[in-house]
């Protein structure tokens, strides 16, 4: 859906996608070729290929490969009853393969990397929206703390490489992203994919009524993959005057959003419309509702020239077409 406009000079650099099967790195790889990238000038490792949290296999792996650039989009994820379940795995595999990664494109001299972080790096009571600077002036969230930790950690790993070495290595943190590729999985999947399993599965079985956690008032902002794919690719393509500009040493992520949000009950709405869900939607108030808002400024990235290109609609058209053709029998 993104148009296919060369981002590339005619000597492609070689490419390595750190977490090609994800939901973001598939979009990443996706986007390179849509630009006119040679997929012989992409390289990808599956986790059975390279273990990234195993320092001696990743520094051999860049040491063989040499690669120009590198998009680390690979990182153990899940939502909250993951996050509270698992927290020392959270930190430690993040921390490890963001180590191991960095370090490892430094002494093989990559040129140029680019670290994908996640919106949960601000503090919980931050003023809306979030801005690049309120990075590390309050309380994180207590249910993804780890998981939060371990990507201010890659931000700081980037910015001290830079400083100490001269590297140009750079940090977008994205806000909740959805698309192809998602986990679906009942327990562990974020708000979008679980309400697309809820209804696409209550219209199936017929059920009359479908309940939803918490009021529906909390607000959320919302962006398609291939959107954060195109941002990914156009701010690791950018001049480094240009991203030093918007930038500084020390605040040097960038945030990437869609500039609006909705209500919990606007989006379960729009998710039934899609899945073709006609029942009833009620909220159960006495489950909680979490933080009242959670939108990012995006107005640096906006500052750099790029905008999201795909709908909400459009792009949960495309999620549930996705979702009925791998991940159901129905």
């Amino acid at each position: 859906m993104q148009s296919a406009v060369s981002d590339f000079p005619k000597s492609f650099p070689r490419i390595y996608v750190a977490g090609h099967r994800g939901m973001v790195g598939s979009a990443i790889v996706r986007r390179l070729l849509a630009s006119g990238h040679p997929e012989s000038g992409i390289i990808t490792r599956t986790h059975a290929e390279l273990d990234l949290t195993e320092q001696a296999a990743v520094r051999e792996f860049f040491a063989s490969e040499k690669p120009d650039q590198v998009y680390l989009a690979a990182a153990k994820v899940g939502g909250i009853h993951a996050n509270n379940t698992f927290p020392a795995e959270f930190i430690y595999r993040n921390l490890m393969i963001e180590a191991n990664v960095i370090d490892a494109a430094y002494r093989t001299g990559v040129e140029k990397l680019l670290f994908l972080g996640s919106s949960c790096i601000y503090p919980r009571e931050v003023s809306q929206p979030m801005r690049e600077d309120a990075l590390l002036t309050g309380v994180l969230e207590p249910t993804n703390e780890p998981y939060a930790i371990a990507k201010i950690a890659g931000i700081k790993l980037c910015e001290s490489y830079n400083r100490q070495y001269g590297t140009d290595y750079r940090s977008v943190m994205p806000t909740n992203l959805y698309g192809p590729g998602d986990n679906y999985h009942p327990e562990n999947s974020h708000v979008i994919p679980a309400l697309v399993r809820r209804f696409h599965e209550a219209r199936v079985k017929g059920d009359g009524s479908v309940v939803i956690w918490g009021s529906g008032k909390p607000r959320r902002e919302f962006l398609y993959v291939d959107d954060m794919a195109a941002a990914s690719v156009h701010v690791m393509n950018l001049d480094r005057a240009v991203y030093e500009a918007q930038t500084s040493p020390m605040l040097s992520h960038i945030n990437v959003g869609c500039g609006s949000d909705l209500t919990i009950r606007e989006l379960a709405e729009t998710i039934a419309d899609v899945v073709g869900y006609e029942g009833e939607i009620t909220f159960d108030i006495t489950k909680p509702d979490g933080t009242p808002r959670k939108l990012m400024d995006s107005s640096r990235l906006k500052g750099l020239g790029w905008t999201p290109e795909i709908t909400l609609r459009d792009g949960l058209r495309v999620a549930y077409d996705d979702f009925v053709k791998n991940y159901t029998h129905t």
